[in-house]
């Protein structure tokens, strides 16, 4: 790894280039700030990312034609630029993403991290995201490497050896620290009935939010849980400090938390650094459903925009309106679903903050369909969980209405006559 300046790292990025950056939690923003300057004088450049956090000075109308954001899950400083063409959103699931980067119209030319400085044998780490960067640094002709002392050492897979890094440029800056708020009754309420349909033993996938936090939360009383996720978050951090998330009975990485990105607090990435117990694996293995399977009574929880009368799942978008992303919700509802006594949990609140129901006759008009009704065990609001799996039409609408909002249930019962012939 060679030391440079910021100016001379981002002057061998050329016209035509595809760029790959770590994201999330690693977002590397002195790069990423350089790079948006570089690009006033190329052409055609194109930018490839999962979610990214802080600003995005790249996707600024005056940089029409010098650069391309295609992000493969959109964040929310990202969604307008998406929604307005002056960005792109390309559907993946997440456990593709390294696949697409080999694959040649795709691959590219240099990739941004945002590592550790180098310990005593030469290894820097990627930090608490991993994702795709193994691929990323393997497929890339230039790697250009923010050393950063606020990067933990993160184990597993994320340690690199200095040689894999063309140029480095030195700049410290904090991590990107993500609250998820506190909880609210309805929340907890969800929270409460997802966590009773957690046994003992079960190794859990959660995502970040108020519902994951409410679900960790109780699950303080119960025993040897263990974590294989493609994030974790503090709920998780809180968990394993009181013991109760242990990895004793999972048949992968036992012992282990095994994610491929972590996004919270400061105290999150400390528990990270050089923790024996936390294991940073490549998403084509965190995300992989014949991985996630092999584990016994393995809980898959994810949230939704909507829901419809039959079970299709909307995560992704509001009609056409592009939202977030595909992300590893596919992944871990299907191994979820055919593991040793496993679960898959969708878990949503019955309105949205403006009182509209997300449990809808049928989804909004454009709508990405990113859960299959087919592939839906059991669904949660703060009025209980709806139990789909293998049920008819009209069994799967009485059980969504029952969970959806009292007020909301008239009118949905109203469409599922209209709909279904045989709804009672």
């Amino acid at each position: 790894m060679e030391m440079v300046t910021l100016e001379q790292a981002m002057s061998h990025i050329q016209s035509g280039m595809r760029v790959y950056t770590q994201g999330m939690a690693s977002t590397p923003h002195y790069l990423l700030n350089g790079f948006a300057d570089r690009c006033y004088s190329l052409e055609d450049a194109i930018l490839y990312h999962l979610h990214l956090e802080g600003e995005t000075p790249w996707v600024v109308p005056e940089l029409k034609g010098h650069v391309r954001d295609i992000s493969l899950f959109v964040g929310a400083n990202l969604r307008a630029a998406v929604n307005e063409g002056r960005a792109s959103y390309a559907p993946i699931f997440l456990s593709e993403v390294p696949w697409f980067l080999e694959q040649q119209v795709c691959r590219p030319n240099v990739a941004f991290l945002n590592v550790s400085p180098p310990d005593r044998h030469g290894y820097v780490s990627l930090g608490p995201t991993m994702e795709a960067m193994l691929t990323a640094v393997r497929e890339a002709d230039l790697v250009i490497a923010q050393v950063n002392r606020h990067v933990p050492r993160a184990l597993g897979d994320a340690l690199l050896p200095e040689s894999a890094i063309t140029y480095g440029v030195r700049h410290d800056e904090p991590l990107s620290v993500i609250s998820s708020g506190t909880g609210d009754e309805v929340t907890e309420a969800i929270g409460k009935y997802v966590a009773d349909l957690v046994p003992d033993r079960a190794t859990l996938q959660l995502g970040i939010g108020k519902i994951p936090d409410a679900v960790l939360r109780e699950l303080v009383n119960h025993k040897d849980l263990g974590i294989h996720s493609e994030m974790i978050s503090d709920g998780v951090r809180m968990l394993a400090e009181r013991g109760v998330i242990t990895g004793r009975y999972k048949e992968t990485d036992k012992d282990q938390i095994v994610f491929t990105f972590a996004m919270g607090s400061a105290a999150l990435y400390d528990f990270i650094d050089d923790n024996p117990m936390v294991s940073l694996r490549s998403v084509d293995y965190t995300n992989n459903t014949a991985v996630i399977r092999r584990n016994p009574r393995m809980m898959s929880i994810n949230s939704a925009i909507e829901v419809d009368l039959t079970g299709q799942v909307v995560a992704e978008s509001i009609g056409t309106q592009v939202v977030s992303g595909v992300g590893g919700q596919m992944d871990f509802v299907r191994g979820a679903s055919l593991a040793p006594e496993g679960k898959s949990i969708i878990a949503l609140p019955s309105r949205t903050h403006s009182g509209q129901s997300r449990i809808v006759p049928t989804l909004h008009a454009g709508a990405g369909v990113t859960t299959t009704r087919n592939h839906v065990q059991y669904v949660a609001t703060e009025y209980g969980v709806a139990s789909l799996h293998g049920s008819t039409l009209e069994a799967r609408a009485r059980a969504l209405i029952d969970v959806a909002h009292p007020d909301d249930r008239a009118m949905l019962e109203e469409a599922a006559h209209a709909m279904l012939a045989g709804f009672k």
